[in-house]
């Protein structure tokens, strides 16, 4: 056997940056470059340290790879190419070793050269670009989309599986390009088809177009078919593009076209609207009555909502109504609604809507039908008008009774009174006072009078005239037209209503309220008290309070809180109640839009506030 004598290119094999090793046809390891070593963890490599060291204890920490294959590929006389690997960690490196014979001067073999390549992110792409084309089989196996590609220079048509599968042709057809074309229906399709292949392959023009092809087997598909040129150096040299069955999809389409045409001719001769919306409320179809009282055609309101036609808060109201049909599943019957389009104009409506539902039962928008009742509800109203007038004119007509007879036994008990005293007084100075406050009770009598002569005017309106009042004057009224009866009862006032403080009142209507809260204030004033009464008024945002206390009984509201405004309700055995005042302040103030309202207990007195309605 011969040996190996050191040489000059020792060093210089060393320092080589590709990985190459010597191998003697012993397979011991003789010189190896530093990178060589590298790769097997080896940082420096001494032979004489090593010797006789066998190649395969370096290739043994690598898999894909057997001491057979390396003892081969060092015994042949020709180049050899092998793949390994060698696990790092949780990493995976890939390496590819080239085994070349060694000669001497005189070609006989010394061994191997063995140079080392690291392969790892060629090895990646390799198994990227498989998963993709993996992935890409299957994404076009489930849509049923097929691609195909044209050489031009070969004139080679290539179609892949998915593509020969929807020509049901079979796996091992290989089609020419005027095979290809033939496969489209005869007219229409293949003309079409024809010219933009020929544009596509003339100046690069894309397409994608919806025919129709005849199968190997004679049957009729709707087909997707596009394409794509491809350019190198400027040059079309390929056509690539895609082939997608979509006859499921178009007979779909198709039969969905003829249901809604069906419906159409159907709704179009209702003589009621008739639309139907999707999921989001928008227009999907509207009948000839829709479209006649919008003022538009069916394309200019198709993809429109209730926003885009009538008012923001009936929209609104529209919309909510959908939803609830929607999520319910619910049909909406004959319920009354109102539009009011964008120029405010008014319809009244008799309208239903029912949740359209698609097969798994769930709901994808509604079908909704109006009736215009606007006619009806005119009449209705007409109606209802006439019936209010008939009930307040009724209700005036008690109130007016009940003032004549409530307020002038009030003035007339107020004379007798006041005549009494002035029969059994002696002193002319007391009598001129007395004869005084007669005059103010008769000139009272005279607008009391007047007013109900007023009451008899308004009670011919159905809207009362209320007119501003000072509260404080019509308060010092009451108490001219009560002087006696207070005096009497030695009645101790505390007033804080401001003095410019006015309120919207009839002036009737007003007079007998402080009147008859006064009157009920001492009425049930507790025995062996003097009787004080708490007048206060303040202005709110839309109404004026009048505020009315009193230091008397009290009420047992617990009792007889439901009953305190009902007529002839008396809640004390006083022998002069008639249980009429507080039905007929409760009426009045009613009947001006106000509110009246109590708080009492018993043995610590009672609060009345009286809300005037300022608005109207």
């Amino acid at each position: 056997m011969k040996t190996i004598e050191t040489v000059p290119y020792h060093y210089l094999l060393k320092q080589l940056p590709k990985a190459t090793a010597l191998v003697d046809t012993n397979y011991s390891l003789i010189e190896a470059s530093n990178s060589w070593l590298n790769i097997f963890d080896l940082e420096h490599f001494e032979p004489k340290n090593t010797h006789n060291r066998s190649v395969f204890d370096f290739y043994d920490s690598h898999k894909e790879f057997s001491s057979k294959t390396l003892k081969e590929c060092l015994s042949k006389k020709h180049k050899q190419v092998i793949r390994h690997k060698k696990n790092e960690k949780e990493n995976e490196r890939w390496f590819e070793s080239t085994f070349a014979p060694w000669f001497d001067e005189k070609e006989n073999i010394l061994g191997t050269i063995v140079q080392i390549e690291d392969i790892t992110k060629e090895i990646e792409k390799e198994l990227e670009l498989e998963r993709i084309k993996t992935l890409l089989q299957a994404k076009s196996e489930v849509a049923k989309v097929g691609s195909w590609e044209y050489d031009i220079s070969t004139e080679n048509l290539t179609w892949c599986k998915v593509t020969k599968e929807i020509h049901q042709v079979s796996p091992n057809f290989k089609p020419k390009i005027n095979q290809g074309i033939e496969f489209y229906k005869q007219g229409y399709s293949r003309n079409k088809i024809s010219m933009l292949f020929h544009k596509a392959l003339e100046d690069g023009t894309p397409y994608n177009e919806r025919l129709i092809i005849i199968t190997n087997k004679g049957e009729e598909k709707w087909v997707t078919a596009g394409g794509k040129a491809i350019k190198k150096n400027g040059k079309i040299v390929k056509l690539f593009g895609t082939f997608q069955d979509i006859n499921d999809q178009v007979l779909a389409e198709i039969k969905t076209k003829e249901s809604e045409q069906l419906l159409t001719t159907l709704i179009d001769n209702l003589p009621i609207n008739v639309f139907i919306k999707d999921k989001e409320s928008r227009k999907i179809l509207v009948n000839k009555t829709e479209c006649e009282y919008l003022g538009a055609n069916s394309k200019d309101l198709i993809g429109k909502t209730d926003f885009d036609l009538y008012d923001d808060r009936v929209a609104q109201i529209s919309r909510d109504e959908d939803l609830e049909v929607m999520r319910t599943l619910k049909p909406m019957i004959g319920r009354e609604t109102i539009n009011v389009r964008k120029d405010g104009s008014a319809t009244n409506f008799l309208t239903s809507k029912i949740p359209l539902l698609d097969i798994k039962g769930k709901a994808y928008g509604l079908i909704g039908m109006s009736m215009d009742i606007t006619h009806i509800k005119q009449k209705e109203d007409q109606l209802q008008d006439l019936i209010n007038v008939t009930a307040i004119q009724n209700k005036k007509l008690i109130n007016f009774a009940h003032i004549v007879s409530h307020n002038l036994r009030s003035h007339t008990a107020n004379f007798s009174m006041l005549l009494e005293f002035l029969i059994k007084e002696k002193e002319e100075k007391e009598k001129k006072r007395i004869m005084k406050m007669l005059s103010h009770a008769s000139d009272n009598l005279l607008d009391t009078l007047e007013n109900l002569n007023e009451v008899v005017d308004i009670s011919t309106n159905v809207n009362l005239d209320k007119k501003s009042l000072n509260l404080n004057e019509n308060i010092l009224k009451v108490q001219q037209n009560l002087a006696g009866f207070l005096v009497k009862n030695k009645v101790e006032f505390i007033n804080s209503v401001p003095n410019n403080l006015s309120v919207m009142s009839v002036p009737a209507y007003l007079e007998s309220i402080v009147l008859n809260l006064v009157t009920n204030a001492v009425k049930y004033c507790k025995p062996k008290e003097n009787p004080t009464i708490t007048l206060s008024a303040q202005k709110q945002e839309k109404s004026v309070v009048f505020s009315i206390s009193d230091n008397g009984m009290g009420i047992d509201l617990n009792r007889y809180g439901g009953k305190i405004f009902g007529m002839y309700k008396t809640f004390h055995n006083n022998k002069d109640a008639r249980g009429l005042g507080l039905y007929i302040i409760k009426n009045q103030v009613e009947a001006m839009g106000g509110n009246i309202t109590v708080s009492s207990e018993v043995d610590k007195g009672t609060t009345f506030n009286v809300y005037f309605n300022e608005e109207d």
